[in-house]
């Protein structure tokens, strides 16, 4: 997948990544075209970072700028998926209301509906802020991102029979012998549970808590950035985080697109899921090495530095040509 009449930094089979701003990119699109928008903005921390963040005091109004052109381009039943991390007022250890502000603002001046929210829990996640959490010992370690799935329509599209969990040990023995370990009745709550109860439907509906580390340590994209030599993206999300909402809220074939790609984990597991994908990355050095998320161990370092300076340099690369298939 390709936008028309604008040059892209890399393309694979299934989609492409491009390099500038995403309110810009955007305007190419054609209206009610996206069936996802998954993306991870830079979030609105108190120090400033390296790829980009914004001060919370102008942070909502910033975000919005692209939520208003996401819902133009939304399919009717097409959804727009925010992970948002928390933070702390500068100097005290109160935490900032801006991501809640965010869904609130979507809603009421944009047109949104919040479909769901759901929490990413990340139990591997290091003990922060260093200040309340480290040395003062007065906060928890923050370890919760809220995830906002914004709808344009009450009734949007949704699989929740796609991304299963797994049964418990105790659910697979009821399974096994619904009559040993189960009696149907009614529950304090007043709910009544009867034997349909017992019936295997192939997994468990998952929670709106997504437990899911954050251990890359060995991937594709890690191993491209240390042989060529160039930074890691410093705030990247595991791609069971994304592959839980594309399989939730699309189908094979549909298009998928993460305007603050990053290091483009959307668009690798896109590709995976057989989703059209298109990126938007403002800075080229992160979205040069995101490339090495389409290569193999079988990509010499050779190649590998061609295809990150020729992206960095500004020039089209078709990552296909390189394919070792």
């Amino acid at each position: 997948m390709r936008l028309p009449n604008i040059k892209f930094a890399y393309s694979t089979h299934k989609g492409s990544a491009y390099c500038g701003d995403s309110r810009e990119l955007l305007q190419n699109l054609p209206d009610n075209s996206v069936n996802l928008f998954f993306t991870s903005p830079p979030f609105a921390l108190q120090r400033q970072k390296e790829y980009g963040n914004k001060e919370q005091h102008e942070y909502v109004d910033w975000l919005a700028e692209f939520a208003t052109i996401v819902y133009q381009k939304l399919q009717d039943d097409g959804s727009f998926v925010v992970d948002l991390g928390g933070a702390y007022q500068k100097g005290v250890p109160v935490r900032s209301l801006y991501n809640y502000r965010v869904p609130i603002h979507f809603c009421d001046r944009i047109g949104f509906f919040l479909a769901e929210d759901f929490y990413w829990y990340n139990p591997s996640k290091l003990p922060s802020p260093i200040e309340w959490v480290n040395k003062r010992k007065m906060r928890a370690k923050d370890a919760v991102n809220t995830v906002w799935w914004f709808s344009k329509t009450e009734f949007p599209k949704a699989d929740v029979t796609k991304v299963l969990t797994p049964y418990s040990d105790r659910m697979k023995k009821l399974l096994a012998d619904p009559n040993k370990f189960y009696t149907p009745k009614s529950r304090p709550s007043g709910h009544d549970i009867g034997k349909a109860f017992a019936k295997d439907n192939g997994g468990a509906i998952p929670s709106n808590l997504l437990q899911i580390s954050h251990t890359e340590s060995n991937s594709q994209y890690l191993h491209g950035c240390r042989v060529v030599g160039v930074k890691q993206h410093p705030a990247r999300f595991p791609a069971k985080l994304p592959e839980f909402f594309i399989r939730f809220l699309t189908e094979p074939g549909d298009t998928v697109v993460d305007i603050f790609a990053g290091s483009n984990t959307t668009g690798q597991v896109a590709e995976a899921e057989n989703r059209q994908w298109l990126a938007f990355e403002q800075q080229p050095e992160y979205l040069a090495a995101s490339a090495f998320r389409f290569l193999s161990k079988q990509h010499t370092p050779l190649e590998m530095e061609e295809i990150y300076h020729l992206i960095c340099a500004g020039e089209s690369v078709n990552l296909l040509a390189y394919s070792k298939e």
